[in-house]
């Protein structure tokens, strides 16, 4: 029960693996038997019956086959042999089946010899499944349309056979297997079948019988072979498909008989059927027996079929054929062969048995996962890839033995791309052919007596092939690669070309990355193809071109296939490349090569490849013979019949050749010469280490042939001969052996009269050449070199000799090969003519010293010497005084150490500076007690009149009115009071002494026109003196005023006794820039007014004019003393006023004279948004306003500070407009009326009313903004550089900075100055006093303000800094200038260099510049650090520019 069950499961799986799915639906299981003659015979089924459906198409249509119902038959019974299935069967008796049959049983099968088991129906099926043994004795058989095996072992005996040649059944819906029309072919399957027609407009290879099918099955096949072709119409007489046959062992498959699924033979009236599919599942296979699914003969043979194999041993003495069958109409075009797979080893064969065919077997779709292994196309099989852009890859190799040939593309359309890629492609007596490009990727590419070839077609858009083969690449006994358009070969190995007809030849031919190429003898390497017609199209390209392609000589490092490239044969990266056999092209380039040797006997040429036409072209004539081509040299005139014809000119550059020789010209002879083409040895970049000849090179120009005894010669003369080409070599080493040759010659001309071609060039560039005692020859030189012209054929005259040059030897050195200059001569330019080497000039010997000799020759123009004396030093024989001055190295070195101890020091005067004045610079502010002297209006300002006048606030309980001077304390607009005494003050002057007192004050307020002089002429030459003399001029005349009214003057205006007698009624003050004066009035105390003084709100609209002048030494500032304070103080706090000071001067510290429309409209909006914020609470209000113009348009910009009740009260302002108050002037054009605008520069303003006449000016709003007149000073053009800013913090940093840049400057000034100290002393006195002590002055300006105590004195030294900073920049343009011309001057001067002085300090012209350059840039730099450190000390608070007002004020 055990055993059975076992045999049950091998059964199952059997049947599974197979596909076959038996349903075991039953339906008249009866089979019947009866004795026809000793041949027993099973009748089938009827029409309905399984037969049928077994047969149907859709039965067949893939290798999964579902049959119905198959009744099993016994030993005994049905198949009348002895035994039983599950022990031992014996048949002895011929059985002919008439329907499917299923023999299954647990033992072993053994068919008797002589006995047949047949089932002569197409694709009738005979499923053996068996535990045991199927042995088939000798000359037994099974024949049946399809043979199913499962066994243990299945042993073919001597004769014996599994058959099912001819008995296919219908191949797979929707294929071409069968061939239409009534020519015969043979039928398709795994091979197409062969068709004998032709004609004239085809060949045998572009037409073929049935087609192929299930490529995608290789592993797997199980289609019938298809019917051949007839060539009768009235019925079908071609031979029949082969059949299947599936044999699956356990263990081996023994086959001494025959295993066939061939075609049926059409004889020669049809075609012969395809062969069908063979799967052998098998341990091993042994044995001397044949397996065939090869095609049937006919008129036109039948393909082959197809067979996989899965077997892990196959001995060598069984043979598998899927060949084609034999052509009986055309015997040379058999049916192409079949597909052979071995599944264990994913390998593919392709065989033909050495039957001749030019029918193709196709290779369709290639698997990508997992890959094939290998491909093997053998014995005259012709294989073809058919699709465009297809790609075969296998993981091994691909082999091309015995006339097999693999063709990818169609020859009719030769426009795809294809990929082979694989570990090696192995060529033996096969051929390559691809209708496109190829990509080859390999590691061994080798070739016997094979051939590779391209043919691109005419399409350019087909792109250049490309052939890899990573380690070996090798041809052997004529072996030929070939392309008709670009080709490249790449590999990391070796290349070689073993011997006689060896060839790779392209039209363009790219040879690149080998480790090393050989060229064995009787080898070539050839491009362009000498017949192509593209070969003149390539080098035309260069023939009439007068400049020299890039690529030439500067090539690309890629080394990638470039068809726009010049070169015809480029070999790049190339360790090591030796010539015995010949390199031929038109443009040839080895680039990127260690070493490059031509044996004897090896030839490198481009003689004959040059130009037709080209730049040298010998003229012609039609009676006349032609002119030799010309180059290096001129062409030969040609001579005939007493007519001259000019040869052709020369051309290009010899100092770098690299063109093409030109052709010689014709005469009506039709004869035409070529010139020799292009050899290029290296590149600039990358020169050859060394090149060795022992053979040739030559680029030769054609030599003109003799004219045909048979034409006339008294008619036409002979053409002229082609002119040399160029050599051209970037070299390190060369080896000219004995026997060798270089040659560019021009070509002979023909006869008769024919001119001799010109000579050619011939051009060394020497890389890296030794000089002094270092120097070793460059080349070896024991060949010949040529260069010389044609020969003129009897009255021709000879083209002139080329040209053979170097590169220009360095000093000392001459000649093509840099040999060393005489003894006693010296050469210190670059050039190779032996004049340059000339006799040392006596002139620059030192009066110390005597000539001597040095081996390599002398480089400089002063000769090599030594000192007379040893007391004297080398090498310029200085006493040891003078040998000091050089011990630091030069000046250079000397300049170089300067600068960075320069450096060291800015650093260290950084961290100092931070920790002097770190503290007291950067604590920030300190709140201050309402009661103290401190001005709040401005941080860090204190008013002179605040330092000696101390109880200010007892003073403003007396305070009646505060008049202010105008003009702004300058030479040109003195302070000055006006005559008339303000409204406030009449009841407490005498007018008449008041006008007295005004007279006294303004004239002692004026300035002596010394001293505006002095200003003047300080400001020309140093603006900061004259800002210093200016503010000291402003200081004493501020306390001459003060002396003045304190002590000097008796108050007679007063009417108060009182104040007359203690001198207290008038007191003069001015803000803390000495800009905006005013006179303070007080009561004296016996006046008996109850009305005075008046209360604040009584004195509304009331004026406060701001200090400064909106520059960038003077911002505008709101100066409040404790005078103003304590009167804002009786309806502001003083916090409150303090704060709304301390921002409005952050605010104005930014407007500027000159650009007041932009700079006031921030002050205006900050006013709107900010400060009526929080005044308004207290029901004041401030406006912007200009006040007190004077007869030049001077005027005074304040604040108007009014009552919020009193605002919104209209009040008549002026007798042109008894209805506009100051309401209407903040929002009126005031532009419109000219009576209030200071920007028209009319004195005579409109007197206001009683209450806005105490204004003296009028409101600025954004309307009447624009209406300003812009007062510009003299910094105003440096506006940009020198403008105050707001804060940017980092205090410490832009400190840090700021010491960097100070010393660098003063580095920078003291090596500019030595440069033009080393030009001359008048440019060094002009550089450095064009302003006197402007260059000088930054340094001790900048410490000076960096080590300053307290923020304010650091800030207003810092502007004076800026200022020195600013104006060295004129000294710097100054040398800019001056040595623009300087220079300019002396490199267009015939005279030489003339010699500097003392320090010998020196630079080359070309960078002359960068010391005043750099110093420029640094003091550029230096000018915004300044501000913002100014602004960083007088602005600490940083809420101050708050854009929240409630943020603004609750700081």
């Amino acid at each position: 029960m055990a055993i059975y069950r076992f045999d049950l499961l091998r059964r199952i799986l059997f049947i599974y693996i197979l596909g076959i799915n038996l349903t075991l639906k039953s339906r008249n299981p009866v089979v019947k038997a009866f004795n026809l003659g000793g041949v027993i015979s099973v009748p089938g089924l009827n029409q309905d019956g399984f037969s049928e459906m077994l047969h149907s198409t859709d039965a067949q249509s893939d290798t999964n086959d579902s049959y119905s119902e198959i009744q099993a038959v016994s030993c005994e019974e049905e198949l009348k042999g002895s035994g039983s299935l599950d022990t031992n069967c014996q048949l002895n008796t011929t059985l002919i089946l008439a329907n499917d049959t299923l023999i299954t049983g647990g033992g072993n099968l053994e068919i008797l010899p002589y006995v047949s088991v047949s089932c002569p129906i197409p694709g009738c099926l005979i499923s053996i499944n068996i535990s045991g043994d199927l042995k088939v004795g000798q000359f037994a058989s099974f024949r049946a349309g399809t043979l199913i095996v499962y066994a243990r072992n299945v042993s073919l005996e001597e004769g014996s056979s599994l058959n099912t040649t001819g008995l296919g059944g219908k191949p797979p819906s929707q294929t071409s297997g069968t061939p239409l029309g009534t020519d015969g072919a043979g039928g398709g399957h795994g091979g197409r079948g062969a068709s004998c027609v032709k004609g004239d407009d085809k060949d045998q290879e572009d037409t073929w019988g049935g087609d192929v099918y299930t490529w995608s099955n290789l592993s797997e096949p199980w289609s019938y072979g298809s019917k051949g072709g007839t060539r009768s119409s009235q019925e079908d007489v071609g031979g029949g498909g082969g059949g299947r046959i599936k044999i699956i062992t356990g263990n081996i498959l023994h086959v001494n008989g025959t295993i066939f699924a061939e075609g049926g033979n059409g004889g020669l009236r049809g075609g012969g059927g395809s062969g069908g599919s063979i799967i052998l599942l098998t341990a091993k296979i042994k044995g001397s027996g044949t397996i065939s699914a090869s095609g049937g003969s006919g008129w036109g043979g039948g393909g082959g079929g197809r067979i996989a194999i899965r077997c892990y041993s196959v001995q060598e003495g069984v043979k598998i054929m899927v060949h084609g069958g034999e052509s009986n109409g055309c015997p040379s075009n058999s049916g192409a062969a079949g597909t052979r797979f071995d599944i264990i080893r994913q390998s593919l064969f392709i065989s033909n048995d050495n039957m001749s065919t030019q029918t193709d077997t196709l290779l369709l779709d290639f698997p990508t996962h997992p890959l094939w292994t290998n491909v093997f196309v053998e014995s005259h099989a012709k294989v073809v890839v058919p699709l465009r852009w297809s790609r075969v890859q296998v993981w091994g190799q691909i082999s091309l033995m015995y006339g097999g040939t693999l063709s990818f593309g169609l020859v009719n359309y030769p426009f795809s791309e294809f990929e082979l890629i694989a570990e090696e492609l192995l060529m033996s007596d096969s051929m390559v052919k691809v209708y496109g490009a190829l990509r080859l990727s390999v590691k061994v590419l080798l070739m016997w007596n094979s051939k590779l070839q391209i043919d691109g077609g005419q399409d350019p858009v087909v792109g250049s092939s490309l052939l890899e083969g990573s380690n070996l690449v090798a041809l052997r006994e004529g072996s030929v690669i070939s392309s008709n358009s670009n080709l490249g070969v790449h590999g990391q190995g070796l290349l070689k070309l073993y011997g006689l007809g060896d060839i790779i030849k392209a039209q363009r031919l790219f040879l690149s990355l080998f480790y090393n190429i050989h060229i064995g003898t009787g080898s070539t390497l050839q491009a362009p193809l000498k017949d192509s017609s593209k070969m003149e199209l390539i080098t035309n390209l260069l023939c009439e071109s007068p400049t020299c392609p890039e690529e030439l000589i500067h090539p690309s490092e890629d080394c990638n296939v470039n068809a726009t490239l010049s070169f015809t044969v480029q070999i790049c990266r190339v360790e090591d490349i030796v010539v015995d056999g010949l390199v031929k092209g038109s443009v040839i380039h080895f680039h990127l090569a260690r070493t490059v040797t031509i044996n004897p006997g090896g030839l490198v040429t481009s003689s004959e490849l040059g130009c037709r036409r080209g730049m040298g072209k010998g003229l012609i004539s039609s009676n006349g013979a032609g002119g030799g081509g010309g180059h290096g040299g001129k062409g030969g005139p040609g001579f005939f019949n007493g007519h001259l014809t000019e040869g052709g000119e020369e051309y290009g550059n010899a100092d770098l050749p690299c063109e093409l020789g030109s052709g010689g010209g014709n005469s009506t002879s039709g004869g035409t010469t070529t010139g020799g083409g292009l050899i290029v040895m290296g590149s600039m970049e990358h020169p050859l280490s060394r090149l060795e000849i022992f053979g040739s090179m030559r680029a030769d120009g054609e030599s003109s042939k003799s004219i045909m005894e048979s034409q006339n010669v008294d008619v036409m003369g002979g053409s002229g001969g082609g002119s040399g080409g160029s050599l051209l070599f970037f070299l390190q080493t060369l080896t000219l052996g004995n026997n060798s040759l270089l040659s560019s010659s021009g070509g002979h001309g023909g006869q008769p009269g024919g001119g001799g071609g010109g000579g050619g060039r011939v051009h060394f560039d020497w890389f890296n050449i030794a000089t002094g005692d270092e120097y070793v020859p460059m080349a070896a030189v024991n060949g010949t070199i040529l260069t010389r012209g044609g020969t003129g054929i009897d009255d021709g005259h000879d083209g002139k000799d080329g040209t053979l040059t170097g590169k220009e030897c360095p000093k000392g050195l001459f000649g093509v090969f840099c040999e060393e200059c005489p003894i006693g001569t010296y050469k210190d330019v670059n050039g190779s003519s032996e004049a340059l080497c000339i006799p040392c000039p006596p002139e620059e010997l030192p009066h110390r010293a005597a000539y001597t000799f040095v081996r390599g020759g002398v480089t400089k123009p002063s000769c090599p010497y030594e000192c007379i004396s040893d007391k004297y030093h080398m090498p310029h024989c200085y006493t040891p005084l003078e040998d000091l001055i050089y011990a630091l190295g030069g000046p250079w070195l000397f300049g170089l150490l300067l600068s960075g101890l320069l450096v060291l020091l800015a650093l260290v005067l950084s961290v100092a500076r931070m920790k002097f004045v770190g503290t007291d610079e950067f604590s920030g502010p300190t709140p201050t007690p309402h009661e103290s002297q401190i001005d709040h209006s401005f941080p860090f300002l204190e008013s002179l009149n605040e330092v000696l006048e101390t109880n200010r606030t007892e003073e403003s309980q007396s305070h009646v009115h505060r008049l202010y001077f105008m003009g702004s304390n300058t030479f040109n607009q003195p302070w000055h009071l006006p005559h008339s005494p303000p409204d406030e003050i009449t009841e407490l002057v005498y007018a008449d002494a008041f006008i007295k007192f005004v007279d006294e004050i303004n004239s002692l307020a004026a300035y002596q026109w010394w001293e505006g002089s002095v200003y003047s002429i300080l400001s020309l030459f140093a603006y900061p003196f004259a800002w210093s003399w200016q503010q000291w001029c402003r200081k004493k005349k501020f306390q001459q005023l003060r002396e003045f009214v304190r002590s000097e003057y008796d108050h007679a205006c007063l009417r108060s006794c009182r104040s007359r007698a203690l001198y207290e009624g008038l007191k003069v003050a001015a803000t803390p820039d000495l800009m905006v004066a005013y006179v303070d009035f007080f009561l004296g105390g016996d006046e008996k007014r109850p009305d005075l003084p008046p209360r604040l709100q009584q004195r509304f609209p009331m004026c406060i004019i701001f200090g400064g002048a909106g520059s960038y030494m003077a911002p505008y500032t709101l100066h409040s003393d404790n005078l103003l304070t304590s009167l804002m103080g009786q309806v502001v706090p003083a916090t409150i006023w303090y704060r709304l000071v301390a921002g409005l001067n952050a605010q104005l510290r930014t407007v500027r004279q000159g650009r007041l429309h932009s700079t006031l409209m921030p002050v205006i909006t900050w006013l709107g948004t900010h400060a009526n914020y929080g005044l308004s609470l207290q029901g004041v209000q401030v406006d912007l306003a200009w006040f007190q113009p004077t007869a030049s348009g001077y005027y005074q910009l304040g604040l108007v500070v009014n009552s919020v009740d009193e605002v919104a009260h209209t009040t008549p302002v002026s007798e042109f407009s008894n209805t506009i108050s100051i309401e209407q002037l903040r929002t009126n054009d005031v532009c419109s009326y000219r009576q209030y605008v200071p920007c028209l520069g009319n004195s005579q303003y409109t007197h206001l009313s009683s209450t806005d006449r105490r204004i003296n000016g009028a409101i600025i709003n954004s309307f009447t903004l624009r209406c300003l007149k812009n007062q510009k000073d003299v910094l105003f053009p440096l506006s940009f550089v020198l403008r105050n800013t707001r804060p940017v913090g980092h205090q410490d940093l832009v400190g840090l900075i700021i010491s960097i840049l100070l010393l660098g400057d003063f580095s920078l000034m003291l090596l500019t100055l030595l440069q033009f100290y080393s030009i001359s002393l008048g440019a060094f006195l002009v550089v450095l006093l064009i302003l006197p002590l402007a260059l000088l002055s930054p340094l001790p300006a900048g410490i000076n303000a960096l080590f300053s105590h307290g923020p304010r004195r650091s800030a207003g030294l810092a502007r004076v800094y800026a200022l020195w900073n600013v104006t060295s920049v004129v000294n710097v343009v100054v040398a800019l200038i001056y040595g623009s011309v300087h220079y300019k001057i002396q490199s267009t001067s015939d005279e030489g260099a003339q010699n500097f002085h003392a320090l010998n300090f020196s630079t080359e012209e070309s960078g002359w510049w960068l010391f005043p350059t750099t110093l420029l840039l640094c003091k550029c730099v230096q000018a915004p650090m300044v501000d913002w450190h100014i602004a960083n000390l007088e602005i600490q608070d940083r809420t101050l520019y708050s854009k929240d007002p409630a943020k603004f004020w609750e700081s």
